[in-house]
C-alpha cells in the first residue's frame, strides 16, 4: 500500500513513524510511501488517517486491536502528539473490551491476525487474564442461563489462543470438572461432524486420507487431549470414547490414543454397550475398525482392579468388585452385538470374552448369548471350531432357563449339549437345587468322567443304525421275504433286539435335531431323568 505526497503534511503531525520516512529519503522528489507491513492492511490505515485529519470514525471491540497495532507501527504516541491514537485506543480496550468476558474473547480473536505484534503489546496476555479470570468466575457463580454460556464463548477462538485461557485457568485454581466442562464444549464445535455425530448415521462421505482439512482436525485433537487436567475421571466416558474413535478415524498420534484409552479404563464401569461400539465402527455404521483398542482398554481395567485387590488384601482370583461384574455384562452384551459381523474371526471373539476373569460373571446367560449369535452368523464352522468358540463359556454356569436352551439348541457342539443336561441329570439324581449343588469343580471332574462313556455309548448307537440298515439291504437283494409271509428272525436281527436293550439312550436320551432352537420364552419341558445305568 501506497500513501500519495498530498496525505503526508496531516500525517506528519502525528506519525513519527512517516516523518522519518520523508526525512531519511534520498528522492529529490518522494511522491508515494510504502505502509504494505502496516497491521490491518488498507482499512486501519484508512481510519488512522481519519484520525490525523479529525474525521470521526467508531473504534469497537472488532478492530481496536488492529488500530492499538497500527498506532505503535506508526508511532503515533502522545510523545509526539498530545492524546495521539495510542493512548486512545488504550483507554477504549481498557474501558470496555476488557471489561467482560465477551469482549476480551472478541478482542483475542482479532489478534490472530495481527501477531506477534498483538502480543509484543501485551494485548493476549491481558485478554487471556480477563477471560480465564471472568471464566472462573462464571463457573462458579453464573450470571446468566445457562450455566455453562461462557464455554460455548470460548469456541471462537483457535486453539492456540484456547489453550492460553485453559492454562491460565489451571494457574488460577480452577477445577478440573471447570476445564473438562471447557473442552468438552469446544471439541464438540471444533470438531462437530467428528466428535458429535456417534450414531454412525449421516456421515457416509467422510474421506479418511491425507488431506489438508484430515491433517488440521488430526492437530486439533491431538492439542485438546494434551490440554485435559490429569484427573482421570473428570470427562464422560461418552466423551472420552467419541474423542478416540476421532483419533482412530484421524489415524492420530499413539501418544494421544494411548492418554485416551487409559482414562476410558479408569472409569470403565460406567461405560454402555453403546458406548464400546462406537469404538468398533466407523462414521458409516459398516466397516469395523480394529477391536485393539477395546482390548486396551479392557485389560487396563482388569488391571486396575487386581492392584485395588492385592492394595486391599484380598485374592482377586476368589472375589470380583461391582465394578469388575459391571464390566463383565457390559462386554458380554457388547459381544453379543459384534457376533452379527461375518468378518470377525474366532481368535478375536475369543480374545476380548477371555480378558474378563471367569469369577467375574456369576452366570454365563449373557456371554453363552453372544456365543449363540455367533454361531447362528457363522454357519459353516465345523465341530471343533465350535468348540473352540464355545470354550469361553462355563455351561455348569448357566441358570436353567440357559440350561433348556442350550439342550434344544442344535449350533451347539454335543459336548455343550451334554454338559447341560448331565447339570439337571445330577441336580434331579440328588433331589437339589442349584445353590445347593455340588461345587462347579466337583461337578466338572464327574462329568469329565462319564463323557468319555457318553460318547462311546453314542458311537455304539450309531453303529446299530448302520447294522440294520446292512439287514434290510442284504434282505432285499437276496429276495428271500415275500409279501405276506412271517419273516423268520435272523441272527443279526436277534444281535440288533438284544443290544437295543442294552442302549442306554433308547428311553433317555434326548435328540435335540429337530427341536426349535429360539430363545427362552418356550414352555420348559418336563423334567426327566437322563441317566445311564
Amino acid at each position: 500500500m501506497f500513501i500519495y505526497l498530498w496525505w503526508q503534511f496531516m500525517l506528519i503531525a502525528k506519525s513519527n513513524y512517516i516523518r522519518k520516512l520523508i526525512i531519511e529519503s534520498k528522492e529529490a522528489d518522494l511522491a508515494r510511501i510504502n505502509l504494505s507491513n502496516i497491521p490491518g492492511g488498507p482499512e486501519i490505515f484508512e481510519k488512522a488517517a481519519r484520525f490525523c485529519y479529525g474525521v470521526n470514525f467508531d473504534i469497537t471491540v472488532l478492530n481496536v486491536a488492529a488500530l492499538r497495532c497500527a498506532a505503535e507501527y506508526l508511532q503515533m504516541t502522545d510523545l509526539y502528539c498530545e492524546n495521539n491514537l495510542c493512548s486512545r485506543t488504550e483507554d477504549f480496550l481498557s474501558q470496555v473490551p476488557l471489561s467482560s468476558l465477551s469482549g476480551a474473547l472478541v478482542v483475542l480473536k482479532s489478534c490472530e491476525d495481527l501477531l506477534p505484534m498483538a502480543e509484543d503489546l501485551k494485548i493476549v496476555q491481558r485478554c487471556v487474564d480477563v477471560a480465564s479470570a471472568k471464566a472462573c468466575v462464571e463457573a462458579n457463580f453464573p450470571s446468566r442461563s445457562p450455566p455453562n454460556w461462557w464455554t460455548e464463548e470460548l469456541t471462537i477462538l483457535d486453539v492456540s489462543f484456547f489453550e492460553k485461557i485453559i492454562t491460565s485457568m489451571k494457574s488460577g485454581g480452577a477445577k478440573a470438572l471447570t476445564i473438562a466442562s471447557a473442552i468438552i464444549t469446544y471439541a464438540e464445535r471444533s470438531l462437530r461432524d467428528l466428535v458429535r455425530d456417534h450414531s454412525g448415521n449421516g456421515i457416509k462421505s467422510l474421506d479418511s486420507g491425507e488431506s489438508d482439512i484430515r491433517i488440521q482436525q488430526r492437530d486439533l485433537l491431538q492439542s485438546i487431549v494434551a490440554l485435559m487436567p490429569p484427573e482421570k475421571a473428570a470427562f464422560p466416558i461418552n466423551f472420552l470414547c467419541r474423542l478416540l474413535r476421532t483419533g482412530i478415524f484421524l489415524r492420530a498420534a499413539n501418544i494421544c490414543k494411548n492418554e485416551l484409552e487409559k482414562r476410558i479404563s479408569v472409569i470403565l464401569e460406567h461405560a454402555t454397550v453403546d458406548d464400546l461400539l462406537v469404538l468398533s465402527f466407523s462414521y458409516d455404521g459398516e466397516r469395523q475398525f480394529d477391536h485393539e483398542s477395546i482390548r486396551r482398554i479392557i485389560s487396563g481395567f482388569v488391571e486396575k482392579e487386581k492392584n485395588v485387590s492385592v492394595f486391599n488384601g484380598g485374592d482377586f482370583k476368589e472375589a470380583s468388585s461391582t465394578a469388575m461384574q459391571r464390566v463383565a455384562k457390559t462386554v458380554d452384551a457388547y459381544l453379543g452385538e459384534i457376533a452379527t459381523s461375518v468378518d470377525l474371526s474366532i481368535s478375536k471373539f475369543n480374545g476380548i470374552a477371555n480378558l474378563v476373569p471367569k469369577g467375574a460373571r456369576k452366570v454365563d446367560d449373557d456371554l453363552y448369548r453372544a456365543i449363540d449369535i455367533y454361531l447362528k452368523t457363522h454357519p459353516n464352522l465345523d465341530e471343533i471350531e465350535r468348540e473352540n468358540v464355545c470354550s469361553v463359556m462355563d455351561p455348569l454356569k448357566l441358570s436353567y432357563d440357559a440350561r433348556v436352551h442350550a439342550s434344544q439348541n442344535k449350533r451347539l457342539p454335543v459336548q455343550i449339549v451334554l454338559h447341560a443336561l448331565y447339570y439337571d441329570q445330577l441336580k434331579v439324581r440328588s433331589g437339589t437345587d442349584d445353590q445347593t449343588m455340588p461345587n462347579a469343580v466337583t461337578t466338572r471332574n464327574q462329568l469329565q468322567a462319564d463323557v468319555s462313556l457318553m460318547k462311546e455309548n453314542e458311537e455304539l448307537r450309531t453303529e446299530l443304525l448302520k447294522m440294520k440298515m446292512n439287514v434290510k439291504d442284504l434282505q432285499k437283494t437276496q429276495g428271500t421275504s415275500s409279501k405276506g409271509n412271517v419273516k423268520k428272525p435272523t441272527f443279526f436281527s436277534s444281535m440288533t433286539k438284544t443290544l437295543g436293550k442294552l442302549n442306554p439312550f433308547k428311553h433317555g436320551s434326548k435328540d435335540t435335531s429337530n427341536m426349535d432352537d429360539g430363545m427362552p420364552g418356550l414352555t420348559k419341558p418336563r423334567r426327566r431323568r437322563f441317566s445311564i445305568s
